[in-house]
């Protein structure tokens, strides 16, 4: 048996998703199954450090891991040719300063997204890890997700005709800290922090858009602060300067419309905390995070408005639930086997430090037309 062994730096896995998606359910999980087998005699094996700031979190997390390695000083493991990646979980503010000095050290890079604070930051990060000749990645973890895979199976298929909409629909209450503690961080709520429901989602419905339905090329966006004041994590009120709510429609290659609410001050009444509903000339689907119902243009009823009486047709009866025809692995998981594959074998990549530049591009975008209230093209990169 042939072992690849890949050295990982992990940088900020101490926060929530870095722990929970990209420690314990990818790098563990692959670990605990034998690495990332390429072939019946080769595979490939993760050899994580841990790296952040608290020394008492990073004992903790090697202890819930069972990561043997861990350190503080981020200068010491970026000079140690053991790694050869390096991966950000940081808050937005820090990744594009580590990621660049990570490149200049000659690692490969694998982050979290928003990749930089800006287009042009997030697009240098491109061009120094490509001029130097090093392989990148941006999580684009929805992509993965059994709901998302089922409806580009339904594409693939031709279910739809011809594709005229998209409407997604994302969120729920975050909890104000008043009486219930507040169930996110509270830097996601100050602008000064890079915080806003804007730069945090658009990113992640660019990488959608572009990869299910089609180049979005332009956007109309307003954002909202419905919640003015909130309570830290010290239990100190303050002023929430970012936008907690977005609502948003794009404009795709191909007549696509869609449109996009994003929200942490909406109550929950749909099937999951993400939905998509797609129209087709053929037929409908609204996906989950796992399931996906169609409704086929055979199956379509035929409503007549009338408020005087009781709505006589049981919509909900009308769709059916696709099967589960295959199985699924953790979308994280998913794209870091990938992502590890691509380090060794140089297999197709696509989603690189470039594609998580089109995703501040459009959080950018976002904010310009609704500050200038007006529509916004998107221009290629």
């Amino acid at each position: 048996m042939t072992t690849h062994t890949i050295g990982i730096i992990m940088n900020g896995v101490t926060g929530r998703m870095g722990t929970n998606q990209h420690l314990m359910r990818s790098i563990k999980a692959i670990i605990e199954q034998g690495g990332v087998k390429i072939s019946a005699d080769e595979v490939i094996m993760p050899d994580p450090i841990l790296v952040g700031r608290n020394e008492s979190k990073l004992q903790a997390l090697c202890k819930q891991s069972g990561v043997k390695k861990y350190t503080t000083d981020l200068d010491s493991v970026l000079a140690d040719p053991q790694y050869q990646v390096y991966f950000d979980a940081q808050v937005t503010g820090r990744r594009a300063p580590a990621v660049k000095k990570a490149i200049l050290a000659g690692k490969h890079i694998y982050c979290e997204k928003p990749t930089g604070t800006t287009t042009e930051e997030a697009l240098e990060l491109y061009e120094l890890a490509t001029a130097a000749g090093l392989k990148n990645g941006v999580v684009q973890d929805k992509l993965w997700l059994p709901g998302m895979l089922k409806l580009k199976r339904l594409m693939e298929s031709g279910f739809f005709g011809k594709i005229l909409s998209v409407r997604g629909e994302f969120g729920y209450w975050v909890f104000e800290g008043h009486s219930i503690p507040a169930q996110r961080p509270s830097w996601n709520y100050r602008k000064e922090d890079d915080g806003g429901i804007i730069v945090d989602m658009l990113c992640h419905w660019r990488y959608v858009l572009d990869n299910l339905f089609g180049t979005v090329k332009a956007v109309s966006c307003l954002g909202a602060t419905h919640i003015p004041e909130r309570i830290d994590e010290n239990g100190k009120p303050y002023v929430c300067t970012a936008d907690d709510a977005c609502y948003a429609t794009f404009e795709l290659e191909g007549d696509v419309i869609a449109q996009f609410n994003s929200s942490w001050t909406v109550r929950v009444r749909r099937d999951d905390l993400l939905t998509l509903q797609v129209d087709g000339t053929h037929g409908s689907a609204v996906a989950g995070l796992r399931d996906c119902y169609i409704q086929h243009y055979g199956n379509t009823p035929k409503p007549v408005w009338n408020p005087d009486i009781a709505q006589p047709i049981p919509f909900f009866e009308g769709w059916s639930k696709v099967p589960e025809q295959e199985n699924f692995d953790n979308a994280f998981k998913a794209q870091w086997e990938l992502f590890l594959k691509h380090i060794v074998k140089d297999t197709p990549f696509p989603w690189d430090l470039k594609a998580g530049a089109r995703g501040v591009q459009l959080a950018e975008k976002g904010i310009e037309s609704w500050e200038k209230r007006q529509w916004v093209n998107i221009e290629a990169l």
